[in-house]
């Protein structure tokens, strides 16, 4: 079974992406984020398309912000949408999506930016946080959390740690609360593949970033150990970031049981260019 999570920064912009993507890397399961859609429109710009290939659809948007969904051609069984009791700001926001995919629960997660350390946005990033960690618990030994965790879990995580001090992403607090999520016994499939290699799912649009790989490893899947011991490869797609409107984000694929491309990675193509460290502060994703 192959899982893909993927932040495409507005479905409809993505459209002549997604769809090629998705006939190249036949995903069983794909994990969506910011889909900037509401789920009237998500289904009539997409549902004859997905339907076609197979796909089974669970959106929740909200429209303009935000938004994820589900495609499964393995199931699509007991959906959730939203976090129950989770915090809003000051409404809840259309940021998680779960559902039985193929025997696992699985959760399609847009975490909050954090905007600012000590940011009202910020508390409400931990507040969310900890909802996750109370909604993911009950179902931690058979769930997979994808998605973009706008946390990077390590310095390594980062181009430049020192560029990044005193911005969100990278503040103990959050990490603290990626390690609780990990607490639950899930596992960073991608990491644990490749421990020592550079990572990166997101680069900047600025001119350079990418080309540079001036980037950050924010988008990730956690998996509890009856599914991370299937793990047969685990890669982040940086063909996708290439060429024209492409996201910031590149997929991340993590194939269980069988790898049809092979153990590959950990980003495929690799970049031409070593990070390089910036001068002056980075602008950090939003």
């Amino acid at each position: 079974m192959r899982i893909a999570t993927w932040n495409v920064n507005s479905v409809k912009q993505r459209v002549p992406r997604l769809l090629p993507w998705l006939d190249e890397r036949k995903p069983d399961v794909v994990c969506l984020q910011e889909t900037k859609l509401s789920d009237e429109a998500f289904l009539a710009l997409l549902s004859d398309d997905l339907a076609e290939r197979g796909y089974q659809v669970a959106s929740h948007g909200e429209g303009q912000w935000n938004g994820v969904a589900l495609l499964s051609r393995v199931g699509l069984d007991d959906v959730v949408r939203g976090l129950p009791g989770g915090p809003g700001f000051p409404q809840q926001e259309a940021r998680a999506v779960s559902a039985v995919c193929g025997g696992a629960r699985v959760w399609s997660v847009y975490v909050p930016n954090g905007r600012e350390p000590d940011s009202d946005h910020y508390r409400y990033k931990l507040e969310w946080l900890a909802a996750l960690r109370d909604a993911v618990a009950p179902d931690a030994a058979s769930t997979a959390v994808c998605g973009d965790i706008n946390i990077a879990p390590a310095d390594a995580d980062v181009f430049d740690p020192a560029a990044f001090e005193g911005h969100t992403h990278v503040t103990g607090p959050e990490r603290a609360a990626l390690a609780a999520l990990l607490d639950l016994g899930l596992r960073d499939v991608v990491r644990e593949r490749w421990p020592d290699e550079t990572l990166f799912s997101y680069w900047d649009y600025r001119a350079g970033m990418f080309h540079t790989n001036r980037g950050m490893r924010i988008d990730l899947v956690l998996a509890a150990p009856a599914l991370a011991d299937r793990r047969a490869a685990a890669w982040v797609d940086r063909a996708a970031r290439k060429g024209a409107k492409p996201s910031d984000h590149a997929p991340v694929i993590v194939d269980l049981d069988e790898a049809p491309d092979g153990d590959i990675g950990p980003m495929v193509p690799p970049p031409s260019a070593r990070p390089t460290r910036s001068e002056g502060t980075p602008r950090v994703p939003r």
